[in-house]
């Protein structure tokens, strides 16, 4: 396929165009293992701190506001994915990736020798601004190594890590808390980190920029988009548990990130080099896959916040068990992804995406169906059988749209679009955990304040408290332990059909807001197969200078 590239000007429904060849996978391999492990620490420090929590508030005190310790690190991840991708787009993938690596590092040092729990959410944030790197140029750089016909090869691999971190972070965690220390489990990032810098530094080569000479970061922009959006995602993240939806914080949380984003439009619309710039929402494709994939980050809160709570609760299940019915998705999804070809190459990207949203949605609305278990473990395997189902629906779906964005745009644009969609997930993550813990709660009230006058006296007035009524049924009744686990059972079945409403609404945006024909590049102008790398590079050029 030499230096030209073929224009696909087809529609969505015919496989899409191939990308020129890549260069030899042998001289990928050192890079590809290199972005497992930096995806892993990542992955691996979202769900080991989980099960040490208790050890670590028993050394530190704060348990006022350990919550921070997860709310601060998504907060600083969220708000600087965009900022990377530009970064990387301007000065290259390596560096920017080699600064997410070091400041993440850093970050796992300062926690472990954090002397109080305030000191370890500040240290927990830097983590955070180094994950954002990590997280959103691992993927770009995938990207960029393989062409379209692999592409789900390397994407299924790093959804693994994703999959064997969810099932083994817990685990680690807890082994870590309660025969070591809990600093190990930072400081265990190190080794892991140390061999990812010395594989991308040995083998991960980007030709030299022009663009770097000329290019003008904005970090007017920068900091506008780090002040609105971190207000933004505070106000979601806090309210409704720390304050009052209505309260003055959350009014004025939500009055200040109007005001910043107003602010970063008017500061991104001025720039010469936005770090958000306006082509990301006008082009169809895009802002299509944006919005469905923030729509997917609504959804995936009742299987990955709600499902834990109703199997301790209502099912009775231990929580390393309750973590394994959660696993089923985990472990379908990266199979299906990694197929997820053999789909979207004879039916187009949307087609695809659409097929898996569909059946995510009707799974979702299968779970309110299955009939009231009680405190019965042996009921699990109902909703383990909906989580698989779930995987391999999602993994039809998110791959096919990540790829299709990636393969519409040129290299110098690929951080950007891939950090745009990323950023929007995690958005929907944050206002699913609000609009859905709102709708569990009142649900839970509601059921509490009609309960019989029997078993009303002791009752529990909020989820947490349930929880915790449940873990030590000796201080209720049969009837009121009973009632309890239907009300849980009730609020959880509340919640997933919330979530099948954010499945419908991905849905609908891909069936009227992504485009039927599916032009290959940039306003319809360069075609994936052609996508070039700096200084008009071909693909192939570019990737066989990229990996070394």
């Amino acid at each position: 396929m030499g230096g030209t590239a073929r224009r696909r000007t087809g529609s969505d429904t015919g496989p899409p165009t191939p990308e020129a060849a890549p260069s030899p996978p042998a001289r990928r391999g050192p890079v590809a293992a290199a972005l497992m492990l930096g995806m892993a620490l990542a992955a691996l420090d979202s769900t080991i701190i989980s099960t040490a929590i208790p050890q670590i508030v028993g050394d530190l005190g704060g348990f006022s506001v350990f919550s921070w310790l997860f709310s601060g690190y998504l907060l600083a991840v969220t708000v600087s994915l965009p900022v990377y991708g530009k970064l990387s787009d301007t000065f290259g993938r390596k560096p920017v990736l080699l600064f997410g690596i070091v400041l993440f590092l850093l970050g796992s040092l300062l926690c472990a020798g954090a002397w109080d729990m305030g000191s370890l959410i500040a240290f927990r944030v830097v983590q955070g601004l180094g994950g954002g790197a990590l997280q959103g140029t691992v993927q770009v750089i995938a990207a960029d190594l393989y062409p379209l016909k692999e592409r789900p090869k390397i994407q299924a691999r790093l959804s693994s890590v994703w999959a064997l971190s969810s099932v083994a972070g817990p685990a680690i965690g807890g082994l870590l808390a309660g025969y070591a220390d809990w600093r190990w489990i930072f400081l265990i990032n190190l080794p892991v980190g140390a061999v990812a810098l010395l594989l991308i530094v040995r083998h991960l080569h980007e030709p030299a920029r022009e663009a770097v000479a000329t290019s003008r970061v904005d970090w007017a922009g920068a900091l506008a988009i780090f002040v609105s959006g971190g207000l933004l995602l505070t106000a979601l993240v806090q309210g409704g548990v720390a304050w009052a939806w209505l309260s003055a914080p959350s009014l004025a949380l939500f009055a200040g990130s109007a005001v910043g984003m107003a602010g970063t439009v008017w500061i991104e619309r001025r720039a010469a080099e936005p770090i958000i710039p306006g082509w990301v929402w006008r082009r169809r494709t895009i802002s299509a896959v944006n919005l469905a994939l923030g729509a997917l980050g609504l959804l995936m809160i009742a299987p990955t916040v709600f499902l834990p709570t109703y199997g301790q609760s209502v099912l009775g299940l231990g929580p390393i068990a309750a973590g394994f019915v959660l696993s089923a998705m985990t472990l379908s999804w990266p199979i299906s992804a990694a197929l997820s070809s053999r789909v979207y190459n004879r039916i187009g990207f949307r087609r695809c995406a659409i097929t898996g949203v569909s059946i995510a949605a009707l799974v979702l609305l299968a779970f309110p169906l299955l009939p009231y278990p009680g405190a019965d473990p042996g009921a699990a395997w109902q909703p383990a059988l909906i989580m698989l189902l779930l995987g391999a629906a999602l993994g039809l779906f998110q791959l096919p749209l990540i790829i299709w964005v990636q393969s519409s745009v040129r290299w110098a644009e690929r951080g950007t679009a891939t950090a745009s969609i990323l950023f929007c997930r995690l958005v929907g993550q944050c206002v699913g955990a609000a609009v859905f813990g709102a709708v569990a709660n009142a649900t839970l009230t509601g059921r509490l304040e009609v309960a019989p006058s029997a078993i009303r006296p002791g009752l529990p007035d909020d989820l947490d408290s349930v929880s915790r009524a449940l873990e030590h049924p000796g201080t209720l009744t049969d009837q009121a332990a009973d009632y309890l686990r239907r009300a849980v059972d009730t609020a959880v079945e509340h919640v997933y059909v919330g979530s099948a409403g954010a499945a419908v609404l991905a849905l609908l945006i891909l069936l009227f807001l992504a485009p039927r024909r599916t032009p290959d590049g940039p306003d319809g102008e360069q075609g994936a197969a052609g996508a070039t790398g700096p200084e008009g590079a071909t693909g192939a050029d570019e990737q066989a200078r990229t990996a070394g």
